[in-house]
């Protein structure tokens, strides 16, 4: 056991908050993996709004105080525990879901939410695919069950969750529509799969959006702002149309009227809904897009381990995403 005691430098979180409740400790002891569990040296680890909510203790799901943030860490096998077979010390791996958390040297993870990392992708893009792709392929291919041929808006297009939309969509024969705040965004939104991008800064853009589409509508949209966007949302969707509504942070009025004649649905998203065997389907339609090469991770903010607390409050803050905030080890 002797990995018991050896140190590393990880983000602990000892009472909710804000940012500021991040402490960088550089003499935590790195856990050894118990049975179907891999040891992982942390590479680049992704930084998601949850991780935000969970850190603030306002989200559905409280970890035990004190916990490591991180979800999606990208990465080397370290070590394996007893019965995993699908891994070995040396393999580039990407991950989920942790058990001790990514914000870390080293991290633990269950050995069914580990995937090997092509070589052709680094270990910034490794820890981008996590969450942002598990979260938009089951919007998509779960959620809304989309068709090809359909159109989709993917309103908030140029962060992680909507580059990851707007690629699989592509890939999967939609016709396919995002919006960005800033012009950086809506280049990086059309060279990851969007038809066309507009401007959500702009005062009329829902006009623009509809004269696009014409009368029949959008079939599907995927919704990262609904307390902003909702209302909107469902004027813009066709008859039978779905808003798979992947974030939210507050409230809206909307007329439930407007759902009536066209039959429309509003659905909500929780990638940790999935199932076992979702996740390894998802992870099956997934690694083959890294094969051919649709799935191409956009990398935005990189931060150090040291500056994660910045990086807490610009993922919220900051106007207009492009591309995934990264930690980087």
């Amino acid at each position: 056991m002797a990995t018991g005691q050896k140190l590393m430098r990880a983000i602990r979180v000892f009472e909710f908050g804000g940012p500021e409740v991040l402490k960088l400790q550089a003499d935590v002891v790195v856990p050894s993996p118990k049975d179907h569990q891999v040891l992982i040296k942390v590479h680049a680890c992704g930084v998601n709004p949850v991780d935000t909510y969970i850190r603030s203790g306002t989200y559905s799901r409280k970890p035990l105080l004190p916990y490591t943030p991180g979800a999606d860490v990208a990465g080397v096998i370290e070590a394996v525990g007893d019965n995993v077979s699908a891994f070995k010390k040396g393999d580039r791996v990407f991950t989920t879901s942790t058990v001790s958390g990514g914000y870390a040297e080293y991290a633990l993870a269950a050995d069914h939410t580990v995937y090997p990392l092509p070589e052709k992708l680094d270990f910034q893009q490794g820890a981008a695919i996590g969450i942002p792709y598990f979260t938009a392929y089951r919007a998509l291919l779960h959620s809304a069950r989309v068709k090809a041929g359909e159109g989709v808006l993917v309103h908030g297009a140029s962060g992680g969750v909507g580059l990851a939309a707007c690629q699989i969509a592509r890939a999967y024969g939609l016709k396919v529509l995002g919006t960005a705040g800033t012009e950086e965004g809506r280049n990086i939104v059309l060279q990851n799969g969007a038809h066309e991008v507009f401007n959500h800064r702009e005062a009329n853009y829902i006009d623009k959006i509809k004269k696009f589409v014409g009368e029949k509508g959008i079939d599907v949209i995927i919704e990262m702002l609904a307390n902003v966007n909702l209302s909107n949302d469902l004027n813009l969707l066709s008859y039978g149309g779905r808003v798979i509504v992947v974030g939210s942070r507050g409230h809206i009025e909307i007329n439930p009227r407007d759902t009536i004649a066209k039959e429309s649905s509003i659905i909500g998203v929780a990638l940790y809904s999935s199932t076992k065997e979702e996740f390894q389907q998802f992870a099956a339609a997934l690694q083959t897009g890294m094969e051919i090469g649709w799935l191409r991770p956009v990398i935005g903010s990189q931060y150090p381990l040291e500056k994660v607390a910045q990086a807490h409050e610009n993922i919220i803050h900051s106007s207009g995403a492009t591309g995934k905030m990264i930690l980087v080890l």
